[in-house]
């Protein structure tokens, strides 16, 4: 069905959302534009009616596995918000041990989508081949692109601003009186780790407080790997760990107790996210918060705007969101270490 509509808004010279106004009855549409589309219809040898009965308009959220719970955040919230604009989405999950990013964009390509919203992918990532994207953007397929850098893509890129998110972090550790603060991050060539890493000796310079390179922890993303990371931060003796995400801060909170070390009381631990149930476990995460609500609801938008002008999926537009440092039991006076 998504082939006909865009051989019919390719013809008709009108976009597709355009397209589905006029079979559907809809306002919006001037008088010419209407009667052009059901002119093009007519020498297509196609009804209108037809098309009704046929028309699908699904959106596809290609996700990686959901053991990070802000992921499933998103997707309440992405799937809650096309719903009330008539979109109904479909949810691709990737894993290690299951279907690849590029297996299900493989898979869609036959598929009656209308947008694609990529809430993580290879996209995020240093030198990687971007041409899995773009057979999308070559079919007129809207892409929205979820906290990653800019890339050389058509589409919205869309994210919390991470420079500005690692920097409420140590700024509030520092107030609190750490110096010896500890970052563990994500991979290396990940660009949100990449872009906290940089803020965050823009930070330090700018106090003049000297760094170690060894202070900079770099791993996957990961409740155990934060574990077995955080370790080494701990044995240098940090009285302070600002982490790249909430799973790397509970994966450094037991690690620091399996050490025999009291949080907050030996050392103060933030995450990033503020994923669900971070206020409930013991003791409660420090965490800068990312507004979900706020960059679904702006994706969206994003999404539907393009749907109605293709131009518009032609541009490389990028909103940046301001995070919220979110105060709770995992940090405390710095009190220095034996």
């Amino acid at each position: 069905m998504a082939t006909k509509l865009a051989d019919i808004a390719q013809k008709a010279e009108v976009s597709q959302a355009t397209i589905s106004r006029v079979i559907n009855g809809k306002p919006g549409v001037s008088q010419d534009t209407r009667k052009k589309v059901l002119d093009t219809l007519s020498s297509m040898g196609m009804a209108k009616e037809q098309l009704q009965r046929n028309e699908t308009r699904l959106v596809a959220l290609i996700t990686p596995d959901l053991s990070n719970p802000i992921f499933p955040e998103f997707i309440t919230e992405f799937v809650t918000l096309l719903a009330q604009h008539g979109l109904l989405a479909v949810v691709c999950t990737y894993t290690p041990s299951g279907a690849s990013e590029s297996q299900f964009l493989t898979m869609l390509q036959n598929q009656p989508i209308g947008a694609a919203i990529f809430l993580a992918g290879i996209y995020d990532t240093r030198n990687t081949n971007l041409s899995i994207y773009r057979s999308l953007s070559e079919r007129g397929i809207p892409c929205a692109f979820l906290n990653g850098a800019p890339r050389d893509m058509d589409g919205l890129y869309a994210g919390t601003d991470d420079g500005s998110a690692i920097t409420m972090a140590l700024r509030h550790l520092v107030d609190l009186g750490h110096t010896r603060i500890g970052l563990l991050l994500g991979d290396r060539d990940h660009y949100p780790s990449i872009l906290k890493y940089q803020a965050a000796q823009q930070f330090f310079a700018d106090r003049q407080l000297v760094r170690n390179e060894s202070l900079y922890a770099w791993t996957t993303y990961g409740t155990e790997s934060g574990r077995m990371t955080a370790r080494n931060l701990l044995e240098q003796g940090v009285t302070a760990i600002a982490c790249a995400s909430d799973q790397l801060a509970l994966g450094t909170i037991r690690a620091a107790q399996s050490m025999g070390l009291s949080v907050p009381g030996d050392i103060s631990v933030t995450g990033y996210d503020d994923s669900p149930e971070m206020s409930t476990i013991c003791p409660s995460l420090t965490t800068v918060r990312q507004p979900v609500g706020k960059i679904s609801r702006s994706v969206v938008n994003g999404i539907l705007a393009m749907m109605e002008s293709p131009k518009l999926a032609k541009r490389r537009d990028t909103l940046y969101f301001e995070p919220e440092l979110v105060v709770r039991e995992s940090t405390g006076r710095c009190r220095p270490r034996a």
